[in-house]
This record gives C-alpha cells, structure tokens and sequence, in this order.
C-alpha cells in the first residue's frame, strides 16, 4: 500500500514569495499583465494651459459612422458635451473613430467629460442606425499637446485626416472636411470657398465647437504658420 502524504498548511508568510512577487512562489505566477491596457490611475496629469488629442475608436464590425445622415447627431452630441470643464474645440468623424482636440483643467474632468460625450453617442448613434450594445471598442487614447509644433500637427492630423486615410486619392486645392469642424475652424491661411450647397450650408450653421481658451489653441501654433488646404498629415 502506498504510504499516505500528510499535507501540512503554510503560513502566510511561509507562502509569500522571498522576493515579494505576487502569486506565490511558482515562477510567472500570479495574474499576468496586459500589454495594452493602462490603468485610470496611471494616465498622467497635466497642466491646464496644455490642450489634449482624443481619438474614440468604434468597435470591430459596426458598420461606418462617417455617414451624412448621422453627422447631424453627432453635432448635437458634440454641443451637448461642452462644459466649463471640458471643451471640444476640433472634431473628425471617420469611419471607424473619432479625433477631437479637447481642453479640460485635469484628467479627472477629462475623463468625465469624455465619457460622458461617448455614452450620450453611443445611446444616439445606436438609435439612429437601429441597432443596440457596445458602440466603442475600448477606452479612449489620450495625448497631452505640450509644444506650439505638437499643437499645430495635432491641428492638422484631425482636420485634414481623411486625407491620411485617402493618400491615393486627389483632393481639390481648396476641399475641406464635412465630417469634421474644418468649416468653423478660424486658423486657415486662406478663406473657405463655398461652391457647393452643402459647403454653404456647413459655414452658415452654428458652430458644434467650443472656442479655444488655451494659448497654444488660439496663438501658439499660429506662429508657425497657418493650416492650408493643400497641408496633408505625415
């Protein structure tokens, strides 16, 4: 017969590990990090006077919010949003997320302030386009502009990013974006032309956007140059 084991209990401190690695002392033991995620206690402060590039990304298999139906939604949406706490000063709708050029005092009021923006689009995107569930994929990304070049590139990344995402594509010298805040937006080395009824009809309405308060929003970048038309991201 084979003999019995005689299992003996450990003491907590004869369990933890001489190095004091969670998950005892097996090696890789205990729950194992995410490469991807950051934690809402490790997003960095910043200072007020520093504005912030936000990019929202749609969930896999959902298809296009860049619709003309649904922009004036998300127009209502991006006005509901404004706050004295967070702004919304530059926006793109792409198909599958969205950039917005924010200003908040804190990343606490950042946070609450894109949040609440992205619950009260989901709830109405997903009522326009009759469908229900999760509209966005994870959370947002952040990243605090420091710099009048930061500044001015951030500018031009969002308001001229279908051009990013359309390289290939020829674009008229003076074309400007629909779907984003280009027909509101004061930092154009040259003045809108309006050809189309539906360029009109964007420069006539009320501005979804807040002002900017910041100084790299409203003269920062500027002294490097206005944005022209024909300026595409890198």
């Amino acid at each position: 017969m084979r003999a019995r084991k005689h299992h003996r209990q450990l003491t907590l401190d004869q369990a933890r590990s001489p190095d004091g690695r969670h998950g005892g002392w097996r090696a890789n033991a205990g729950r194992k990090r995410k490469p991807h995620a950051i934690s809402h206690s490790t997003r960095p402060d910043f200072a007020s006077r520093f504005p912030q590039h936000i990019t929202l990304r749609i969930a896999e298999g959902i298809e296009s919010i860049a619709r003309w139906f649904l922009m004036k939604t998300i127009r209502e949406c991006i006005r509901s949003a404004q706050k004295n706490t967070f702004r919304i000063v530059e926006f793109n709708v792409l198909s599958n997320h969205v950039h917005l050029i924010v200003e908040s005092p804190d990343k606490d009021a950042r946070a609450r302030g894109v949040q609440g923006f992205a619950v009260r689009l989901a709830r109405r995107l997903n009522f326009a386009m009759k469908r229900s569930g999760k509209l966005f994929a994870h959370r947002y990304h952040a990243r605090v502009l420091t710099t009048p070049t930061q500044t001015r590139n951030a500018l031009r990344y969002v308001l001229q990013n279908r051009k990013h995402h359309g390289a290939e594509k020829r674009f008229h010298k003076t074309w400007f974006d629909p779907y984003s805040s280009a027909p509101w937006f004061n930092g154009w080395a040259n003045p809108l032309r309006t050809t189309m009824m539906w360029q009109q009809d964007l420069v006539e309405m009320a501005s979804p956007t807040a002002k900017a308060t910041t100084w790299l929003l409203t003269t920062g970048w500027k002294r490097l140059g206005l944005l022209r038309f024909d300026e595409a991201p890198a």
